[in-house]
């Protein structure tokens, strides 16, 4: 069966990236961020109740608005940045199909996995 896909309008495919670039990328790394904070001690951020949540979405979302933006500047953000996040061609899941089979996502992934492992496994051990 073949079915053309209906257009996709760019705010759309911007919305797409965005989200996509704030979940595989950014949140995997503040979350490591806020756990070493916390395993480290320093209170100013993660101290505070809801502070590393907060610095957590923040840092998110900033880093996701911003990072194709630096990655078009600067070639060397190419780790933080997946250009098929935003290929009007691809639908959500094709985007994330695209991504997950390239070499560096899936070196990204895995350190993510084991260091926040890892790092839970400190900070639940503080008392």
């Amino acid at each position: 069966m073949n079915a053309l896909a209906a257009p996709k309008s760019p705010q759309q495919n911007r919305l797409e990236g965005f989200a996509l670039t704030c979940i595989f990328q950014g949140f995997p790394t503040y979350a490591t961020a806020a756990l070493m904070l916390k395993l480290m001690g320093a209170h100013e951020i993660v101290g505070e109740r809801w502070g590393a949540a907060i610095f957590v979405a923040l840092a998110t979302f900033f880093h996701g608005l911003f990072m194709p933006w630096f990655a078009s500047k600067f070639p060397k953000f190419e780790n933080a940045y997946a250009p098929c996040f935003f290929d009007e061609t691809l639908s959500f899941s094709g985007k994330i199909e695209r991504w997950r089979t390239q070499p560096m996502a899936s070196v990204q992934l895995v350190s993510s996995l084991l260091l926040l492992s890892l790092l839970a496994t400190g900070v639940a051990s503080i008392r």
